[in-house]
């Protein structure tokens, strides 16, 4: 990958900016007991995660109780359950506060694309990154498709003043691999989030990186 040609960087939420895994099972598994239903360890949901509220409370219910009444009544008290615990633990991982000091003095721009719920996306970003300029914080809303479909990363990109070509997009999953390519952008998987190396390169990563300030090497 060329140094030169590069203005911008997208970023997913959960597993690449923020290591949130905890606060996610601690509020599913708590809406889970709600319902009478058990609860799962910490380590399946990282398979649980990276599709939004929706498809991770399915998979969290048993196959017998995915009803759309028991849908609803899942996902309503999970938004309910982490709008409590989001802060509780959730942290920036090691080495991305560097990485975006760097980024800054370089002068690139930088966004956040999440399927996480836009008003969580944002109140994350305020509370936990409070110390950079995000160009945008987007999380899923009504009237933009969650990823891997490209229409947010290029919403992003145009937001920031960048061809797509020119847009970095670092992710710790399949799905934002994905992202990028159908983009137009460079897909860079991030190691140290919750998806393993096969994973991200299934998913189309041109690059993989095992820490945070290694992007850094890739501006002038």
């Amino acid at each position: 990958m060329e140094t030169h040609a590069y203005r911008a960087v997208i970023f997913d939420m959960d597993g690449t900016l923020l290591d949130t895994i905890d606060d996610i099972a601690d509020s599913m598994n708590q809406a889970l007991r709600k319902l009478g239903l058990p609860a799962h360890p910490v380590a399946r949901y990282l398979d649980f995660i990276g599709e939004g509220i929706e498809v991770m409370a399915m998979k969290a219910l048993p196959e017998m109780k995915r009803s759309p009444q028991t849908m609803i009544h899942a996902v309503n008290a999970m938004r309910e359950e982490y709008a409590s615990r989001w802060s509780n633990t959730s942290r920036a991982f090691y080495g991305i506060a560097e990485l975006l000091d760097g980024l800054e003095e370089k002068g690139i721009r930088i966004s956040i694309l999440t399927n996480k719920i836009d008003a969580f996306a944002k109140a994350m970003a305020a509370r936990l990154l409070p110390d950079w300029s995000f160009d945008e914080v987007r999380g899923l809303t009504p009237d933009c498709p969650r990823k891997p479909d490209p229409a947010g990363a290029l919403l992003c990109a145009e937001s920031m003043g960048v061809n797509p070509g020119q847009c970095i997009l670092v992710g710790d999953s399949a799905i934002d691999m994905q992202t990028a390519v159908s983009a137009g952008m460079v897909p860079v998987g991030a190691l140290w989030g919750y998806q393993d190396r096969e994973r991200l390169m299934a998913g189309g990563a041109g690059i993989l990186i095992s820490d945070p300030r290694e992007l850094l090497g890739y501006f002038p």
